[in-house]
């Protein structure tokens, strides 16, 4: 399946990166890249990451890297990148879901 990435989820990715930078430009490379390909590999098994408990439902899911979430929707011709977010963040704070996105 094709992974398209939403603008807010290419924006996380961007932000991250920033972020880690101010200590090691190479280490938030890297970082980033790394989840890159962890959610890439979720091409070949759509549905083995979580149903979003936040959503309860089967289409947006997400599977876990270190601390980040990264929630994903699977659609019937490709999987949409939702959003990166720190497992620590409570979803219920952002001013609109990520699967409100779509």
């Amino acid at each position: 399946m094709k992974i398209v990435w939403t603008d807010p989820a290419v924006e996380d990715l961007r932000e991250l990166h920033a972020y880690i930078a101010r200590d090691s430009e190479m280490y938030a490379s890297g970082f980033v890249e790394r989840i890159i390909s962890a959610a890439e590999r979720v091409a070949q098994y759509p549905n083995a990451g979580r149903v979003v408990p936040e959503n309860n439902d089967a289409s947006v899911r997400e599977i876990l890297y270190q601390h980040y979430r990264i929630i994903y929707s699977v659609k019937t011709e490709h999987i949409e990148m939702l959003t990166i977010i720190h497992g620590a963040r409570d979803l219920g704070r952002l001013d609109r879901m990520p699967w409100e996105v779509s």
